[in-house]
């Protein structure tokens, strides 16, 4: 539960927009949402990032039509994605703004519309139109900690987990955030393996931010999970890959 900053929250200002209000204003003006199947909406409801860029658009004679791509990441690491459809093609020249769940659904909404077959369309590139989700919004919340901290260095099953000094350091903190980061090692989808990662955000008492992260998965003898921790993402995503590795 989150709570003021009076009360030892912290929420950077300019915060960018959340998932849940992206989701509500492309519904608000979308005049087929009500359309969408209840599990998408449910799914949404629990995104933890979004991100939304053009994907093509076509111009002609005062007419035009743009899609737009709108990726939201699930706390379960997948993604979801819902296809934009904006126009000016019905009477009054206003712009219709409509949404669907999938491309060919897309492209079925797309060929109804009065265009001609020879406008000058374009549309972007894969590396131009699938940019990096933004950054979640950083809110820490006063909950034990500092307690938080201990217990999960304590559970750390790795040799190489974050020593004395990080642990100093942590035990300071007063507020913490806990943040699923997304992506598997790339063997991971073959072998069936079970990973996931974690930022554990700390804010501590000198007003200074400090990360561990947790690499949780399923490559034991007995198929147990266990838990690792790093003093840096890269060095988390490192033992990922080679835990991944060490399956046929």
């Amino acid at each position: 539960m989150s709570v003021p900053y009076e009360t030892a929250a912290y929420e950077p200002p300019d915060s960018p927009e959340s998932p849940e209000e992206h989701l509500a204003r492309l519904l608000g003006r979308a005049l087929n949402s009500f359309e969408l199947p209840d599990e998408v909406i449910r799914q949404l409801d629990c995104a933890l990032a979004h991100d939304g860029s053009l994907h093509s658009a076509h111009h002609s004679a005062g007419l035009h039509r743009e899609t737009y791509r709108h990726t939201w990441l699930l706390a379960d690491g997948s993604a979801l994605t819902l296809w934009e459809l904006v126009h000016n093609t019905a009477p009054g020249d206003e712009p219709q703004h409509e949404v669907y769940v999938d491309e060919e659904e897309l492209r079925t909404a797309t060929a109804r519309l009065p265009l001609p077959p020879d406008a000058p369309d374009f549309e972007l590139p894969v590396a131009v139109r699938l940019p990096s989700p933004p950054s979640l919004r950083k809110l820490y919340v006063p909950d034990g900690s500092a307690d938080h901290a201990r217990r999960l260095l304590r559970r750390a099953e790795n040799t190489d987990r974050p020593g004395a000094e990080t642990a100093a350091l942590l035990a300071t903190a007063r507020a913490h955030r806990i943040t699923q980061a997304f992506g598997r090692p790339s063997r991971a989808g073959r072998a069936g393996l079970s990973f996931s990662l974690y930022e554990h955000g700390f804010l501590l008492d000198d007003g200074a931010e400090l990360s561990v992260w947790e690499v949780e998965h399923t490559v034991t003898p007995d198929g147990r999970h266990m838990c690792e921790v790093y003093v840096s993402e890269d060095a988390a995503r490192e033992a990922m890959e080679r835990r991944a590795a060490q399956v046929p």
